[in-house]
């Protein structure tokens, strides 16, 4: 079975993360679509890294993800966050029982805005931490809930997407990732 994952673009967003989560969900055989939340598919990242998404999100709210995912970065969070059918999509992904997930800032700042982290156990960057409400933040770097993944920062990222590699295709397929990449 191929499982099919939404990697969101926004302006902004972190370097890392998103490169990351895209590698390792490919590595693991997952079909992986980049989709620009803005007006153009290509986006500059926080600390300069250029990328091209491969779609923009709005010709692609009809079809069916079985995770979609947002890096975070302070400023591409904010986009995210403000993204309306965006919003709409990841709720319609919670109440699925589909899984969704965001690193650093996108849990504090745009699953939060969503309404989706009600009564979750859930983790962001600690410094962000602040801005939830509703939910059990918990102190540590990835943190599953039922459909909801969430990670810390950039340090978890390669945590973080295995983790979300497991929760798709499963332990094997997470163990044989991770030898792949010596982790």
């Amino acid at each position: 079975m191929t499982f099919r994952a939404l990697i969101t673009l926004a302006e902004g967003i972190d370097d890392l993360q998103t490169v990351t989560l895209i590698d390792v969900l490919r590595r693991a055989k997952v079909e992986v679509v980049v989709a620009s939340i803005e007006g153009r598919r290509m986006l500059t990242c926080a600390r300069g890294t250029r990328v091209t998404a491969d779609a923009m999100l709005v010709d692609l709210l009809a079809q069916p993800f079985d995770l979609v995912a947002l890096p975070g970065g302070a400023v591409g969070a904010q986009h995210l966050a403000g993204h309306q059918p965006l919003q709409q999509l990841i709720k319609d992904q919670a109440a699925a029982g589909r899984l969704f997930a965001g690193i650093a800032e996108a849990p504090a700042l745009a699953l939060q805005a969503f309404g989706v982290l009600r009564q979750r156990r859930m983790t962001c960057l600690p410094t962000a931490s602040h801005q939830l409400s509703g939910c059990n933040f918990v102190d540590q770097p990835v943190v599953v809930d039922g459909n909801c993944v969430t990670a810390q920062g950039s340090g978890g990222a390669l945590e973080f997407a295995l983790t979300l590699v497991e929760q798709l295709c499963g332990k094997a397929m997470r163990a044989t990732v991770a030898g792949e990449l010596m982790v």
